[in-house]
């Protein structure tokens, strides 16, 4: 078990990044190779102290060790993935795992904050040192978009649901935001923010803390603001989209009236007008998540067919990682950041938990308060109450699993969630994309629903 003096002389490599999902299955390398450059997607492990090398001989090139990671950082990105695992599989029979129709918020709705808060907490390890801005920004760069590339990927509609096997994709109607591509915006802006700005300041309080990084706030602040104006500022014109109703029938089109500014409903929100805009409508997400709300089914809070006098936005396509409130993500990857700065700069659990908990509880507050005065909690929008409460959210849990592992040496409980932690990406590719069941799907007999899936009764 790693001990005290372990954690607290914690670095990582410069190239290293420990980001939410992309975590590459070959980290049993990283301990192989302490004297050559480390591979660029796998941390370091934890599990025992590295010892000093011998200094024996001059002539003979040194090794220099690699000191262990932080194990609650694992720990909670697998805890996340179990998570994920869950709604993903049990959401659509406990209403309560399942996301929230609109507004409100439900266990799904905290796993993407859980994710971008762990990017910006693993930043800020990743970039401790850095011996030159411009190549860790190139190579921040190109990490982005390997990510970026594997999301349109997965999520670009190549892979079927297990019930429905059609296969390819039509260019004309790929959906180009996703899950994996908000982790790459935000992932690429708060690198580039812990890269480019940071003072030299000296960090011996908080006040210094928030000196040192004052750029990186003023940054956050800054994407607040414009987040704001451009939801409760712009118009909102009538808009319209067609979908096809019947395989052999010409597809119908249904108008929305709008003509409004700062509509935070499904209808007339900026979030959606942007998107209709910027990326085209036929290029969202198909299957929205407003359609479960009781306006738009008669089974709410689950999918289900069109109540009378519905209204005719219920079938109208719309991304809930859509380009406005993937830039408000940004947010909480930068709170994670900061939370990734107090474990670089200071050493002793019991200040750490302190300057962790001050920022907690203000998040949690202050966004309880704006649902209370109007600011509606919505995970679709990303609105500002929801990123502050889910950050907070994200704060506590991370504190809670930091003492708990890391302080108190609790592993052997969590070293499941540990090792998922560590293979988050190939499980979420495997379990959340659908890709392991599809692989099953391949093999058939006689006709291609009579797979194995078919035999347990998944996807009936």
């Amino acid at each position: 078990m790693a001990s005290y003096e372990a954690i607290k002389n914690f670095e990582d490599d410069e190239d290293d990044v420990e980001m939410a999902l992309p975590h590459s299955q070959i980290s049993e390398s990283r301990s192989q190779t302490l004297s050559s450059t480390i591979a660029q997607t796998t941390p370091l492990n934890i599990h025992n102290v590295q010892e000093q090398p011998s200094t024996s001989s001059r002539n003979q090139p040194q090794t220099v060790p690699k000191p262990p990671r932080l194990v609650s950082l694992d720990v909670f990105r697998g805890l996340t993935v179990a998570l994920m695992i869950l709604v993903d599989d049990a959401g659509g029979l406990i209403p309560a795992l399942n996301h929230s129709p609109w507004n409100g918020l439900t266990l799904a709705d905290y796993v993407m904050p859980f994710f971008l808060f762990i990017v910006g907490v693993s930043l800020a390890l990743t970039y401790k040192k850095l011996s030159c801005r411009v190549d860790a920004s190139r190579k921040a760069g190109l990490r982005a978009l390997k990510l970026l590339v594997l999301g349109l990927f997965l999520q670009g509609g190549y892979f079927h649901r297990v019930n429905d096997l059609t296969y390819g994709v039509d260019i004309k109607q790929i959906r180009w935001m996703g899950i994996l591509q908000r982790i790459a915006l935000a992932y690429l802006v708060a690198a580039l923010c812990e890269i480019w700005l940071k003072s030299d300041d000296t960090v011996n309080s908080g006040p210094s803390l928030l000196r040192k990084y004052r750029y990186q706030w003023a940054v956050a602040f800054i994407i607040s603001f414009v987040y704001l104006c451009l939801l409760y500022g712009l118009y909102v014109p009538d808009w319209e989209y067609q979908i096809q109703t019947e395989p052999s029938s010409e597809p119908k089109t249904f108008s929305v009236k709008c003509g409004v500014r700062g509509d935070t409903g499904p209808a007339c929100n900026a979030v959606g007008m942007i998107d209709r805009t910027l990326v085209g409508i036929q290029h969202l997400y198909r299957r929205p998540i407003y359609a479960r709300m009781p306006e738009c089914s008669i089974n709410s809070p689950n999918y289900g067919p069109l109540p009378p006098g519905a209204p005719a936005w219920c079938q109208a396509p719309f991304d809930p990682e859509g380009l406005l409130s993937s830039v408000m993500a940004i947010i909480t990857c930068l709170v994670g950041l900061h939370y990734g700065h107090i474990i670089v700069h200071f050493k002793d659990h019991r200040v750490r938990t302190i300057y962790w908990t001050i920022p907690t509880s203000c998040l949690v507050v202050f966004g309880l308060a704006l649902d209370l005065f109007g600011m509606h909690i919505n995970k679709v929008l990303y609105s500002l109450s929801y990123t502050c409460v889910t950050a907070g959210t994200a704060g506590i849990l991370f504190v809670g699993i930091y003492l708990m592992v890391d302080v108190c040496g609790y592993r052997r409980m969590t070293i499941f969630l540990e090792w998922m932690g560590m293979h988050a990406l190939m499980i979420y590719i495997l379990a959340a994309c659908n890709v392991f069941p599809i692989f099953i799907q391949g093999f058939y007999w006689g006709s291609p629903r009579n797979n194995i899936l078919k035999l347990v009764g998944v996807g009936t």
